[in-house]
């Protein structure tokens, strides 16, 4: 029995010194700080910067407006120039199209002037025609006086008779079928609208000034076409220069990620350069944990190995990935992150993890700042803690 108790305890002793020897060898971080990027916001433009009041540290939005900076000496001559060729080319614009206006209004008064004298034209030559064959019947039965005919050309017999003589009633008869004839040419030439007759052309003057203006508004359509060019690209430019104006005369800022308001770089009111920084906004959708380790640890360890993280007072394991080894002295690596390595931090060896809990639990907030431990290694109690975790 009592070498019995003897083996026992010599087992007990074996299995504590396997506990404590396994959890001071088991690869661990020292210091592990949940970590993410500051972004910089910087002036786009030289001018004075108002910055909205709010708490440092005070939760931001993505897109959500944050200073402004005015540039109140900004040049808008060339702006200004372009404006006046804009309203320059407006009123070409409008010319032109009053120009095209009046000329399309005495093009349709002339031609309803010409239609009207066409229709009057062949009014007239249908009366004519109906007369002028009226005349012939009546000279092929023989019975109208030489002066019934005075329109043909026909004249009265010098010695008084009231009678024609046989040559002088031909030469009525073919002069009024002649006449017939001609009425008919110029009674279908006047329906497909040429007018013929002697004195003048085959086309009355509003219809030869109503062509005219066919061709005027042609050059006036053309015009109206260029003037509409012109305007067109004249504002384009002065958008593109009303943009240029915008932006030269400053503007709002607004945050480019939601997080926290981190830190003031320039003081409200101040004249600011372009490109100086002005606020500092920290990113809480890029949560990181950033530890050291000794060399050893370090050494053993590879990019997307897996580890664990636990928050200092918390039982709370999360599952992390080794995603940057960036060695002794990383000092210029946390110039873009929130919390920078204290100096016993840089004389060890710099790890970076990724841990997805961090961004999608939402009770958890933006916690960069906190601090726990990181663990490469299983360890001999892990079923301990899992039990009472």
């Amino acid at each position: 029995m009592r070498y019995l108790r003897l083996v026992i305890g010599g087992l007990i002793v074996v299995a504590a010194l396997w506990v404590i020897i396994g959890e001071q060898m088991s690869g661990a971080s020292a210091n592990a700080v949940v970590n993410a990027e500051v972004v910089t916001l910087r002036a786009p433009v030289a001018g004075d910067l108002t910055v909205e009041d709010r708490v440092l540290g005070a939760r931001v939005e993505q897109g959500e407006v944050l200073a402004r900076v005015e540039d109140r000496l900004v040049d808008n001559v060339r702006l200004s120039d372009l404006q006046m060729e804009q309203s320059f080319a407006e009123t070409e614009l409008t010319h032109a199209t009053e120009r095209l206006e009046a000329a399309k209004q005495a093009r349709d008064r002339l031609a309803e002037r010409s239609a009207s004298y066409q229709d009057r034209r062949v009014e007239e030559l249908a009366t004519r025609l109906e007369f002028a064959r009226e005349r012939v019947e009546r000279l092929e039965a023989g019975n109208v006086t030489v002066e019934a005919d005075t329109e043909t050309g026909g004249s009265p017999a010098e010695d008084g008779s009231d009678t024609q003589s046989a040559d002088e009633g031909g030469l009525t008869l073919t002069s009024a079928r002649e006449r017939v004839a001609v009425l008919e040419i110029e009674l279908a030439a006047a329906r497909a609208g040429v007018y013929l007759g002697d004195g003048y052309n085959d086309a009355p003057v509003s219809e030869q000034l109503s062509m005219q203006l066919e061709t005027d508004i042609a050059a006036l359509e053309a015009d109206l076409v260029r003037a509409q060019e012109r305007l067109d690209a004249v504002s384009a430019r002065v958008d593109q220069s009303r943009v240029r104006a915008t932006l030269a005369g400053g503007g709002q800022l607004s945050s480019p990620v939601s997080g926290l308001f981190w830190e003031v770089l320039q003081a409200d009111g101040v004249n600011v350069q372009r490109g100086d920084p002005l606020l500092r906004i920290l990113d809480c959708e890029s949560l990181i944990v950033t530890l050291s380790v000794t060399e050893r640890i370090y050494n053993d360890l590879t990019l997307g190995q897996s580890a664990e993280f636990r928050m200092s007072g918390q039982s709370d394991i999360y599952d992390a990935t080794v995603t940057r080894l960036a060695g002794s002295g990383a000092e210029r690596i946390y110039g873009n992150l929130a919390v920078a390595p204290s100096q016993q931090h840089l004389e060890r060896f710099d790890v970076t993890l990724r841990v997805p809990a961090l961004n999608q639990d939402s009770e958890l907030g933006c916690v960069v700042g906190r601090t726990g431990r990181a663990f490469f290694e299983r360890r001999p109690l892990d079923w301990v803690r899992s039990v009472f975790g």
